[in-house]
């Protein structure tokens, strides 16, 4: 039998080995069973430190970049996040053991409604799994002190950079470059017009795809 708690805190050591030494953010990884996120064929491979498929052509992300892009953008317990590219929903449920408030959006309706259930199941109800175009942002819960893209853009959309709290808010998401490389950056609103980006290294992630 699989011991999956093993596992996950192998995961974490190498996560932590990595650079990434925030105390809350490794005991959240630790609280969160990632095999209940992964379909049941690749749940062996649940702690590898790489993206699985999770249907509708879509991953889950690597461990190790879900916690780079948390990390970066200094998710705090009194933070109100959105989470664009819910996906299986396993960032949105570690968010929630970080932040006061999470909207997860997620534009495939199927995987939303999975992702709402596995939240569930686990009993975190700071989480709120939404339907719609990520592209759009969610602005009913606006302004947000943290946004995090689990999808690669050709431009950074401008509804996500309007809807971060003014000033401070922070904004992780994979933007492709010339060529079609991806770079993940980070995006800090200091004014109303007023941003500063970060390059945080190369990526690879699923495009992010707009109904508009």
């Amino acid at each position: 039998m699989t011991d999956y708690n093993e596992l996950r805190e192998a995961m974490v050591a190498k996560i932590a080995a990595r650079g990434i030494d925030d105390e809350a953010l490794l005991a959240a990884f630790r609280a969160v069973p990632r095999e209940d996120f992964v379909p049941e064929a690749y749940r062996s491979h649940a702690y590898d430190d790489g993206p699985l498929p999770i249907g509708a052509a879509q991953t889950i992300s690597q461990p190790y970049i879900v916690a780079l892009m948390i990390a970066h953008a200094a998710v705090e317990p009194a933070s109100r996040v959105l989470e664009v590219g819910a996906g299986s929903g396993y960032a949105a449920a570690l968010l929630g053991h970080l932040a006061a408030e999470v909207v997860a959006l997620e534009r495939v309706a199927p995987l939303a409604d999975q992702a709402r259930a596995r939240i569930a199941a686990l009993g975190i109800g700071n989480v709120r799994v939404v339907t719609g175009d990520g592209c759009n942002g969610w602005v009913e819960g606006a302004p947000y002190d943290a946004i995090l893209v689990a999808a690669a853009a050709r431009s950074v959309p401008r509804a996500l950079l309007e809807q971060l709290r003014c000033p401070g808010g922070r904004l992780v998401i994979p933007v492709e470059r010339f060529g079609g490389a991806q770079r993940l950056v980070r995006i800090e609103r200091r004014g109303h017009k007023d941003f500063a980006t970060a390059d945080l290294g190369g990526v690879r992630f699923v495009p992010l795809i707009s109904d508009s």
